[in-house]
């Protein structure tokens, strides 16, 4: 059994000076945190519960939106400023997990779950780089269904689980970000890293440092569009291809695109040259199939998952032709 000292933040200065303590984590809803101290897997002797921080949801001076990192994903996907300005936000909110985990899961939290990859949870068994530097990947030659296609690398291919961030990355999602050396914004497009050679580094945060807000740009808002997430059962499933995108189109001809997948790397991905392929193009199925076939190109499929290729390809052309319509 673990043993922990808990410790309540009553402000983000007195989340920063806690967190100060030795080997000390952040903790939100706990919903993922708490099931890897369960298996063995994270050993804080510190948590700082940064629950009690805000919550808020509220519209930014410009028209864009301000969603305080402990406010709940329940919270997020009902609010009216998002279900009216950013449709695709709340939408993704609730394709994931069950309603249970969505009314305890903060937005902080969201951003920084780990992956749900088997070797990375088989603290007994399984050799992982994530868990420990330099002792191998047991996923790349070994069972890897639903495993990564894009970005990965030879120490790791393991997916990001996240709906919500997929949707934020279509969204040009900012994190708002504060520690030792004062505060700072983040696009969520750069705020997940890919493996390279150190899997264990999974976003840009510095030690210390909190998540206090999430910034929906007002340039992204009232773009309507969809999340379509592909899996293995209808709910209480993690993706195996997702797509979040927004589309417009004049006379018959696509003047904007935004286009993020989920499932299929180790972060958010951002399809920016399946976007640069569309724009100026007619709006037709030949053009979205295109765009995603150039956008897969890159993909590097494992023994098991070569199925998510087309997978990828059929749902981005079915979402862009759902959206021209």
């Amino acid at each position: 059994m673990l043993t922990f000292d808990y410790l309540r933040a009553e402000s983000h200065e007195d989340a920063l000076a806690k967190i100060q303590a030795e080997e000390a984590r952040f903790l939100g809803g706990g919903t993922n945190l708490v099931d890897l101290m369960r298996e063995t897997i994270e050993a804080p002797r510190t948590l700082v519960d940064v629950t009690g921080l805000s919550t808020s949801i509220e519209e930014t001076v410009d028209g864009g939106v301000l969603i305080g990192a402990a406010a709940k994903n329940t919270a997020v996907a009902e609010s009216r400023l998002i279900r009216e300005r950013y449709p695709i936000l709340a939408r993704a909110i609730l394709a994931g997990a069950s309603a249970q985990i969505r009314n305890m899961a903060t937005v902080g939290g969201n951003l920084l779950q780990r992956t749900r990859c088997y070797y990375f949870y088989d603290n007994e068994a399984a050799r992982c780089n994530k868990r420990v530097p330099g002792a191998g990947c047991d996923a790349v030659h070994g069972f890897n269904r639903i495993h990564a296609i894009l970005g990965s690398s030879d120490a790791c291919v393991a997916t990001h689980p996240s709906d919500m961030c997929v949707a934020l990355a279509a969204l040009d999602a900012l994190v708002h970000v504060e520690g030792g050396e004062g505060r700072r914004v983040v696009p969520l497009t750069r705020f997940h890293t890919l493996p390279g050679a150190s899997p264990q580094i999974e976003t840009v945060l510095k030690p210390g440092e909190l998540i206090t807000a999430l910034e929906l740009p007002a340039t992204s808002a009232n773009l309507g569009g969809t999340y379509r997430k592909v899996r293995d059962r209808a709910s209480y499933a993690f993706a195996l291809v997702s797509v979040a995108a927004t589309l417009a189109v004049d006379g018959g001809t696509v003047t904007g695109a935004r286009l993020a997948l989920g499932g299929v790397a180790h972060k958010p991905w951002r399809a920016e040259k399946a976007e640069g392929l569309l724009v100026g193009r007619p709006a037709i199925a030949d053009t979205f199939r295109a765009a995603a076939e150039a956008e897969l190109a890159a993909a590097r499929p494992l023994r098991d998952n070569g199925f998510k290729v087309p997978l990828a390809i059929r749902t981005i052309t079915a979402v862009l032709e759902e959206l021209a319509a």
